[in-house]
């Protein structure tokens, strides 16, 4: 399946760093920024957590919610949190359900997501859509 522009965004649960649940939905009336990504503390997606890190300012003076998923353990996310000083909440989808129902899983590296960012206006539909293509 996958998720496009003008979709509602499909409801997920995870854990957090904390290992406490999030669901997608306890945002609703807020505006979203839901990114996936491969692995905590790799070159590309250190760049890319560390990008929304340096828009902080801006993304909480629109309200906006910011929401990373990948692969990676609730104590993983927390070590590469404190390491980057990321401001904002990461979710733990080892079983990959999340990433299979929104159509994210890497063909090429079949235990990895792949790079995604969605926004997600607060009535929950997606409004933009990135995601990086899959390698054949």
């Amino acid at each position: 399946m996958t998720i496009e522009v003008g979709d509602i965004a499909p409801e997920f649960t995870l854990p957090d760093q904390h290992g406490q649940p999030v669901s997608l939905s306890q945002y609703r009336g807020k505006p979203v920024i839901v990114y996936f990504y491969p692995k905590d503390d790799t070159p590309g997606c250190t760049k890319q957590a560390c990008g929304f890190r340096d828009a902080w300012r801006e993304l909480q003076a629109l309200g906006v919610v910011v929401l990373g998923v990948s692969p990676d353990a609730p104590g993983k996310h927390q070590a590469f949190i404190d390491k980057y000083q990321l401001p904002f909440t990461l979710l733990s989808d080892p079983q990959m359900q999340v990433i299979d129902a929104w159509g994210l899983r890497n063909v090429d590296e079949p235990e990895l997501a792949l790079h995604a960012v969605y926004v997600i206006d607060p009535d929950g539909t997606i409004r933009y859509r990135k995601v990086a293509r899959r390698r054949t």
